[in-house]
């Protein structure tokens, strides 16, 4: 890794913590991993989790334990691992214990797009996609109820200053993306196009009207599941991977 990798990773990491402190009112450290809570959102699990900085040598059964332990008050468990290898060896006992597994890239934005386009995008108001937030829930999480999650993530979105660019097909929104700034620091934090409207280019078109919603923004980032596709659009648009994590979720038991 040249030094300018590891200055950006770094980067992303300070971001990541900051985005963390001025959401969340706990963090209590253990010998392998910090247990991060935000009291006031507890359906919000990117806020309420186990992370584990580094390698716990622990097994899959022993890390379930402590995290039931650590956040036995909520109806989700989530670990997030800040390094991806001991976390690549533990995926499939993850995965054989029923919870999902998401690699994580980190992508930071660096050139100009490779590509264009035409397509219209225009500033909404937050809530003015609530129905596609639900659309993109339950495609991602089928079965799990959304409660009062919709809710917690509007304040959250609100203290990061959360932008909403979309596209219509006539007077119908059909796809959003969201901009957040933490600091000097910024966040494509959505990009989603409804199922029936996709293979048209708007979500192109979204990100592109993100990053220039941006401006000059001192870094500018986008996650993206490293095992789909949205990751080769990304690095068409200007971002390049630069830190990779790996979440365990186990949803809701209702």
């Amino acid at each position: 890794m040249i030094v300018d990798d590891l200055s950006v990773n770094e980067r992303a990491r300070a971001w990541r913590r900051a985005v963390l402190d001025g959401v969340c009112d706990g963090a209590t450290a253990w010998e392998h991993c910090s247990v991060i809570r935000a009291s006031r959102y507890p359906t919000y699990w990117s806020y309420n989790f186990v992370a584990v900085a580094d390698d716990p040598g622990l097994t899959c059964a022993e890390l379930i334990a402590f995290a039931d332990q650590a956040l036995g008050d909520l109806d989700h468990r989530a670990i997030e691992f800040n390094e991806i290898e001991p976390a690549q060896r533990l995926r499939g006992d993850f995965d054989a214990a029923g919870w999902r597994s998401t690699r994580l890239v980190w992508m930071h934005h660096e050139h100009a797009p490779e590509i264009d386009s035409t397509l219209a995008v225009e500033e909404v108001p937050y809530e003015a996609v609530r129905a596609l937030r639900i659309a993109w829930h339950e495609e991602d999480y089928p079965g799990d109820e959304l409660g009062g999650h919709l809710e917690e993530a509007r304040e959250v979105d609100e203290l990061h200053g959360a932008r909403v660019l979309a596209h219509r097909d006539g007077s119908a929104i059909i796809g959003f993306s969201q901009l957040e700034r933490i600091a000097d620091g910024a966040l494509i934090g959505a990009v989603y196009v409804d199922r029936e409207h996709r293979g048209r280019g708007i979500g192109t078109a979204l990100t592109l009207a993100a990053i220039a919603a941006a401006g000059a923004v001192g870094d500018l980032w986008i996650l993206a599941d490293e095992e789909d596709r949205p990751k080769e659009l990304y690095t068409r648009l200007g971002f390049r991977p630069v830190w990779t994590t790996m979440e365990f979720l186990r949803l809701p038991q209702r």
